[in-house]
């Protein structure tokens, strides 16, 4: 079960769309944010990382920064 929402939640935020990127994020509560927006960083400045999913993340912090997050 957790491990279907977490392939579910990371999907969304890894969507290059923003409403879905938005709301899954919205949906976390702040610990779990934090969590992402570590991650995605992690992403976008760590080697071993596949280039769509460096763009996603890349997409995903854009997205996020301009809302406000």
């Amino acid at each position: 079960m957790e491990e279907t929402f977490l392939e579910k939640a990371w999907d969304d935020l890894l969507s290059q769309e923003p409403e879905r990127i938005e709301s899954r994020f919205k949906s976390l509560d702040a610990k779990s944010q934090k969590v992402v927006i570590d991650h995605l960083n992690k992403m976008v400045s760590e080697s071993g990382w596949h280039p769509a999913q460096i763009a996603s993340a890349k997409r995903a912090l854009e997205i996020l920064m301009k809302s406000g997050n």
